[in-house]
């Protein structure tokens, strides 16, 4: 019998737990690929045929630790932690069915054999053994070998008081016959017997001492052992929801399909050249366990260092140095459930109010009809099932200026920027409820809860909204029923920006100026904002400014999309009793195998000499808990609070948001058709109204007439001031824009801002359109 080579972790020879042709995702331009696959010893191997397994494996991966879940009816996705991960698809779904089960049954018998084999490892010479799981230096190895020379010094000075006390005995019997040397003889033994005593005690000492330290070293790891394992039970869990989730979603678009789209669905090899297969890629969920008290990280006070957008992004070359304070929250009552993770991809806001909380604010119910007898839209049209072929975006790509390269409708969502950046005020009633107290501190807390409600959707909403164009502007007015209206403006097209202005009934204003830039890093998109935004309340003159966390979309390229904020937003009080003022909140970047519950916001309001008056709490996605500091440590490090009181906390989602673009209800009402507005707003976009009423080829050929007739019209002004120059004559003045943002100085800062000037809702009443462009 001759010997075989087995590559580098190909499975040993043996009969194969399940084997057969599949379809592997190789590239895009070659698509999925026939390749012959071997599921062996808790490994899945893949040959480009029979006749290599003999000699060559085209790769390998391993089933221990690996995630497994369904893209569709016939594609499923097995990943290692994001080092390798293979996108198979079967003929039909009861082969991707059997090949699940099996992949399944394969891993479980794989974690089952190594529990038991390093069950076996972990006992050596009545020593238990257990890996450093918190990177604290030393290895189990290490410290074995470390017990095993002391023990070995043990060993040493036993033998040599054994022997030395043997020979005191024999002097004491000598001493009934003593000789003249007697009594020498005895002191001399009896001194070599106090020596081995005292090496014999001071290598217990050390023996004792490196126990300790490492039995503290092993308690730690074996604690870090045991919180990862729950949370891998908890993701494990969370996928099979998921999984199970997603077949039935399938099964159903599946049916669907097959019963209304008649035969041209069928033909399976044509549509291989036109589909693009996401991979499905859920997050880690993590829990925070019932604890007595539990550990509060904000950041100090970075002597009050100004930022100027830029993100503090280490692997850019920047380095960030700053001090944590640790409060310790005492309050058992509230922290108790109040610090549950979310997971990417699922509504956070499922997790309702526990009865009997106390909450100082109400949540604003969604509403189908507002005051005043007007009715409003419940949902959108659902999201249509077209297939985006990206090599036939590319190959329309091909030889065209990049400026003129025109993104697709697919990519989006029938909102506007100006629209998207309207749904800030989706939680107004928190500023409402911050316009009530006079304590600055307490104000500023709500105002920080605000700042985090604004991300509340981002989670789900992974689909770009439209680019405004030059002088576009949107108007909501919901001052009848939710007691606020705002004005959006796009100021400027190169860079693109826009100005907002949004005022409340209770008495605040709000106002800012969104411009941004963004850093493509291959598999993920991160995005910076640029601009600030501030608040002021009438009645007391406080106001406040902060600029916004940066945001990153991430597998760009393959895989589901899902999106993280994250990074450091300092809230400060600028004008009135609240002047000098500032809230640190912490958006905790996510991590996969992070101790922290995932999406966590954390934050400390100070007031002008640094001590410490609120901290606040919770998940960006979810709920913002805050809580009165009732004393603080003299270096303002360690600080004991009272009990937390709710904030801010989500709206669940409508039942079947995932089909209409997992808009709230808010949103899905933003661009509801309304009469009296400006010609340029929003609403009135026919690429985007298209694209709503589910005419995405109609929506593509608009959206790129409006694009072709703004570039036109720059060109038209270029060509117009090029010629008059020629003639030495000044440059003729642009086209007019709607003057309801004018950029000026604004008070205590130096540089200019757009600022509104409070002429839209008086040109609204009186319908004096003159100064809007044709745009549309």
């Amino acid at each position: 019998m001759s010997d075989v080579i087995v590559p580098k972790g190909q499975p040993v020879a043996g009969d194969p737990e399940k084997k057969g042709w599949l379809f592997k995702w190789t590239n895009y331009l070659k698509g999925y690929q026939r390749r012959w696959f071997v599921l062996s010893n808790g490994l899945l191997s893949y040959y480009r045929n029979q006749a290599e397994m003999a000699h060559t494996c085209r790769g390998t991966i391993s089933l221990l630790g690996a995630l497994i879940h369904t893209a569709d009816s016939c594609t499923f996705v097995i990943s290692n932690g994001g080092t390798q991960t293979f996108h198979i698809r079967a003929h039909d779904e009861v082969e991707r069915q059997s090949w699940v089960t099996a992949l399944e049954l394969a891993k479980a018998k794989a974690i089952r054999a190594q529990e038991s084999d390093d069950d076996e490892d972990q006992i050596s010479g009545g020593v238990v053994v257990v890996g450093s799981g918190d990177g604290e230096g030393e290895d189990a190895g290490g410290i074995a070998r470390e017990l095993a020379a002391r023990f070995h010094d043990l060993r040493t000075c036993s033998e040599l008081v054994a022997r030395h006390g043997a020979a005191l005995q024999r002097s004491l019997v000598d001493l009934e016959i003593p000789p003249s040397d007697t009594t020498n003889q005895v002191s001399e033994r009896a001194t070599l017997f106090r020596i081995s005593c005292n090496a014999m005690m001071n290598a217990c000492s050390e023996f004792m001492s490196t126990a300790a330290a490492s039995s503290a070293r092993l308690s730690r790891a074996l604690q870090h052992e045991r919180e990862q394992k729950i949370r891998l039970q908890e993701v494990v869990e969370q996928l099979a929801r998921q999984h199970d989730s997603l077949e039935k979603t399938a099964m159903g678009q599946n049916t669907s399909h097959s019963g209304g789209n008649g035969s041209g669905q069928g033909n399976e090899t044509e549509d291989e050249d036109h589909e693009f297969f996401d991979a499905v890629e859920e997050g880690v969920t993590s829990t925070m366990d019932d604890k007595t008290s539990f550990v509060i990280k904000v950041p100090v006070n970075r002597k009050n260092k100004e930022k100027s957008g830029e993100s503090s992004d280490e692997s850019e070359g920047e380095t960030v140095t700053e001090t944590q304070q640790v409060i310790f929250v005492e309050d058992q009552e509230r922290a108790e459930g109040s610090m549950g993770g979310a997971e990417p991809g699922e509504d956070a806001a499922a997790a309702s109010k526990a009865p009997g909380k106390e909450q100082d604010i109400v949540v604003w119910p969604h509403v189908s009809q507002a005051a005043g007898g007007r009715a409003r839209r419940t949902r959108v049209p659902d999201k249509p099932n077209y297939p985006l072929s990206l090599w036939s975006i590319m190959k329309n790509c091909i030889g065209k200026e990049l400026s003129k390269i025109p993104i697709p409708v697919n990519f989006s969502e029938p909102l506007s920027m100006l629209q998207r950046l309207t749904e800030d005020y989706e939680y107004s009633m928190i500023l409402d409820q911050a316009a009530k107290f006079t304590d600055p501190a307490q104000q500023l807390a709500y105002v920080a809860a605000f700042t985090v409600s604004s991300y509340a959707t981002t989670a789900c909403r992974t689909n770009k909204p439209f680019n405004p164009l030059l002088g576009e502007t949107f108007e909501c007015d919901r001052m009848a029923d939710l007691g606020w209206r705002s004005i959006s403006e796009q100021v400027s097209h190169h860079p693109p920006m826009v100005a907002q202005f949004c005022e409340g009934q209770a008495g605040w204003q709000c106002w800012q100026e969104f411009t941004m830039t963004t850093k493509f890093r291959g598999k993920y998109l991160q995005i910076i904002p640029l601009g600030s935004a501030s608040a002021m309340f009438v009645n007391s003159g406080n106001k406040y400014t902060w600029r916004k966390v940066s945001t990153t979309v991430h597998n760009i390229i393959v895989g589901k999309l899902w999106v993280d904020n994250h990074g450091d937003m300092d809230i400060k009080g600028e004008a009135g009793p609240a002047a000098g003022y500032v809230a640190h909140v912490k958006y905790l970047p996510y991590g996969y195998f992070s101790k922290d519950t995932q999406r966590k916001v954390t934050g400390v309001v100070k007031d002008p000499q640094g001590v410490p008056r609120y901290v606040l709490q919770g998940h960006w996605d979810s709920r913002v808990e805050v809580a009165p500091v009732t004393s603080a440590s003299a270096d303002n490090t360690v600080c004991k609070t009272g009990k937390f009181v709710l904030a801010w906390e989500r709206v669940p989602a409508p039942p079947d948001s995932d089909r209409w673009y997992n808009f709230t209800l808010l949103a899905a009402q933003l661009n509801e058709p309304e009469e009296g507005v400006a010609p340029t707003d929003s609403r009135l976009r026919p690429d985007q109204r298209l694209m709503e009423e589910g005419l995405w080829d109609e929506a593509n050929v608009e959206k790129l007439r409006l694009e072709e007739k703004q570039r036109g019209a720059r060109r038209q002004l270029e060509a117009a001031a090029e010629a008059a120059a020629a003639r030495g004559l000044p440059a003729p003045a642009p086209a007019p824009r709607p003057a309801w943002f004018a950029r000026q100085a604004a008070p205590a800062h130096a540089h200019l801002r757009h600022l509104y000037t409070h002429r839209y809702w008086d040109c609204k009443a009186r319908q004096d359109w003159a100064a809007c462009p044709d745009i549309f």
